[in-house]
């Protein structure tokens, strides 16, 4: 099959999950306000709900963040450079498209980057969150309390 073709069922791929994403994006959307009007019962209740709604946020957000990388994708077939890697310019192997549509680095560009511990979709770095060692585990509880 043809790389064209390839590509051609790829967006009708595309198309498909990104309305399904919209639809459940929705869905989450209008469930979370409804839930939040009919709120009722004890402390407990409430931080189930709580928790809850935490978990739904979070999976709203990775939804999201995966429509965006489908609508670029989209973008992409539109302007005609689908398929092409952001780091070396190369195609991108059909394999790792069909696995994963909206790549848009091959599979070695996408090594170097994790390696060099860049997230090119959430710029943020979560890795200094998880240090083992930092300036305030030398703090005692009496350097906090003369601060007050």
């Amino acid at each position: 099959m043809a790389r064209k073709d390839s590509i051609t069922k790829l967006r009708g791929v595309l198309i498909h999950r990104r309305d399904a994403l919209r639809k459940v994006l929705a869905g989450d959307l209008s469930m979370l306000k409804t839930l939040r009007e009919s709120t009722s019962g004890d402390v407990v209740d409430a931080a189930l709900d709580s928790v809850q709604d935490e978990l739904n946020s979070q999976l709203a957000e990775v939804e999201s963040r995966e429509l965006a990388q489908i609508e670029n994708a989209l973008e992409q077939i539109r302007a005609g450079s689908y398929g092409a890697c952001e780091g070396c310019n190369n195609n991108i192997p059909m394999a790792r498209l069909q696995a994963l549509p909206y790549a848009t680095l091959c599979i070695e560009c996408q090594q170097e980057v994790e390696k060099a511990g860049i997230d090119v979709n959430n710029p943020v770095d979560w890795a200094r969150l998880f240090e083992t060692r930092s300036a305030d585990s030398e703090l005692t509880i009496n350097d906090v309390e003369l601060d007050v």
